[in-house]
């Protein structure tokens, strides 16, 4: 597919982010220190507000000085109007209505958009690419692309190395995203595996769950070993279903993220699972809490999709019993190791 040239001069390239969580907040400000005019769009008025006055977003990436090349407004409409590339970074189960806010707003359907969220929809069982596509149909199949890996927001905002995979159909739109994210800190690989990179990227907060309940009962590092090749087999099972390609999953946006989000304790999904682990429930651990931990939704979508395909994807379905059945983690454990017996690899 040949694409006309993109001009990306700083100057003239207009990049809006829709989304000023931490990892909006910090992919706004990974573009902004690059020269790029960005438009953040917060939903909430005070962070706005912090941004503007401050040059920081206090409740979601604190004691982090934002580049002033950042100017945040709560007008989405306004934020991303007149744009060239649109950076969407929502919670999951928030995409869909933002995306029919976002319709009849973009400027063209030369317009690039890049997911950076992750999740998988509960009714419908769309990754975020596919619910972009339902409700903004005026931004083309090789237009739309995905960006995941082992990316901590605090640590991409720190300027600590880091390295990530864009996924898009059109080689020269991916390869166009990669340059306009890559840094000397921050390095970005490229692929045309949209599905396995996002799969990747959501099913493994799951796992993340997982991996803080094992911690939070206090068992060894065998088990977590364990936990994170079996689920693993099992993030790769549900992704060749779906047609991705299974070398995705040996990458950063496979391999990678699913390393970093089971032993990072800066990981919301692994932080949720130490607690469960403990005892606590999960209602008083996210009344806590003023992030999103994706997992939690996307073990009620992994739990329904894989049973509905017939995928075999035991570590979740325990997951999932423990956050909405009130399975007891040590209980989950013994059902995992107690069950039949088999072939440790999958026939392909």
């Amino acid at each position: 597919m040949k694409t006309k040239s993109i001009e990306t001069d700083p100057k003239k390239f207009k990049i809006a982010v829709v989304g000023a969580g931490s990892w909006g907040t910090a992919i706004a400000d990974l573009l902004a220190c690059k020269g790029y005019p960005v438009s953040l769009w917060a939903f909430e008025k005070e962070v706005k507000d912090h941004i503007q006055k401050f040059h920081e977003n206090k409740i979601f990436l604190p004691n982090h000085k934002l580049s002033p090349n950042i100017s945040a407004s709560n007008e989405l409409a306004e934020v991303i109007s007149d744009k060239n590339l649109v950076v969407v970074v929502v919670p999951s189960h928030v995409m869909r209505n933002v995306a029919k806010k976002m319709s009849g707003h973009l400027s063209s359907d030369d317009i690039i958009l890049i997911s950076a969220s992750k999740g998988i929809e509960q009714k419908t069982h769309l990754t975020m690419s596919g619910v972009i596509s339902e409700n903004l149909p005026i931004v083309q199949e090789g237009r739309l692309a995905v960006i995941s890996g082992p990316s901590f927001a605090k640590e991409v905002a720190q300027k600590i190395p880091t390295s990530v995979t864009v996924a898009c159909k059109n080689p020269e739109i991916a390869a166009l995203v990669q340059h306009l994210f890559a840094t000397p800190y921050f390095r970005v690989y490229s692929s045309d595996d949209i599905i396995g990179v996002e799969l990747g990227g959501s099913v493994k907060n799951v796992i993340a769950i997982a991996a803080g309940i094992l911690d939070g009962l206090g068992l060894g590092l065998n088990t977590r070993a364990a936990l994170i090749t079996r689920g693993m087999t099992e993030i790769r099972r549900l992704g060749l279903n779906l047609g991705a390609n299974p070398r995705t999953f040996t990458g950063l946006a496979g391999f990678g993220d699913l390393v970093l989000t089971c032993t990072g304790n800066l990981s919301r999904n692994y932080t949720v699972g130490i607690k469960l682990g403990r005892g606590k429930k999960l209602e008083e651990i996210l009344a806590g809490m003023h992030m999103v931990a994706e997992g939690v939704k996307t073990a009620k979508s992994v739990y329904n999709f894989s049973r509905k395909l017939g995928v075999g994807m035991p570590i979740c379905h325990e997951v999932y019993r423990i956050l909405y059945e009130d399975l007891t983690p040590k209980e989950a454990v013994h059902r995992l190791m107690t069950r039949t017996l088999k072939q440790e690899l999958d026939e392909e």
